[in-house]
C-alpha cells in the first residue's frame, strides 16, 4: 500500500467512495467539481490501481486544519488506513506550521485513539462561520468536533532586507 498525493486521475474513485459514506449520511456530500478544485488538499491510499482511503487538509486559519472526507473503502476498513491517513495529514498540518488539526466526526472513538480529544464546536469560530454556518445540517448537527494538537515544524522566520541589490552580468 502507497500514501500519496491524490491526482486527477483519482477523483472517480475519491467521488464514489465518499458519496458511498454520504449516503449513509456518515460524511457530508462532495461534488466531482469541489475535489477537483481542491485537489492539492488530498491524500489517498492505493494498493496498485485500488483507492483504499482518501482524507483532505483543509486550512482554516493560521493555527487551524480540518481533516475532511475522511472514507476507507468498506472492505479495507480494520486494516489502519484511517490512522495512517490522519497521521500523514497531521504531519502535513505539522509541516505547514499549524498548530491544531480539527475533525468533525461521528467515528469518536476512531479520533480518540488517534489522540484527538473533544472540544465544544463553539470554541472553534473559524470552523463554524466559514463552513458550519452554509451547512444543510447547521441547525441540527450532530457531529462531534475533535481537536489533535500538532507541534509545528516553524523555522526561524527569515528577514527581508528592504533594499534588494542585483547584479547584471
Amino acid at each position: 500500500m502507497e500514501l500519496r498525493k491524490a491526482v486527477v486521475e483519482d477523483v472517480d474513485a475519491m467521488y464514489a467512495l465518499i458519496d458511498y459514506y454520504a449516503q449513509q449520511g456518515l460524511l457530508l456530500p462532495r461534488s466531482r467539481l469541489s475535489l477537483y478544485e481542491s485537489l492539492q488538499c488530498f491524500s489517498v491510499a492505493v494498493e496498485g490501481e485500488r483507492l483504499l482511503g482518501v482524507a483532505g487538509l483543509h486550512i482554516l486559519w493560521a493555527d487551524l486544519a480540518e481533516i475532511r472526507s475522511l472514507a476507507v473503502a468498506p472492505d479495507a476498513r480494520g486494516q489502519g488506513i484511517g490512522g495512517l491517513l490522519v497521521d500523514r495529514l497531521s504531519e502535513e498540518a505539522r509541516h505547514l506550521g499549524i498548530p491544531q488539526v480539527l475533525a468533525l466526526t461521528y467515528q469518536r472513538r476512531f479520533f480518540e485513539k488517534c489522540g484527538f480529544y473533544p472540544v465544544e464546536k463553539q470554541t472553534l469560530p473559524h470552523k463554524v462561520w466559514k463552513d458550519c454556518v452554509s451547512c444543510s445540517k447547521f441547525a441540527t448537527c450532530d457531529e462531534a468536533a475533535y481537536l489533535r494538537v500538532v507541534t509545528p515544524n516553524v523555522s526561524p522566520r527569515l528577514r527581508v532586507s528592504p533594499v534588494i541589490q542585483v547584479t547584471q552580468p
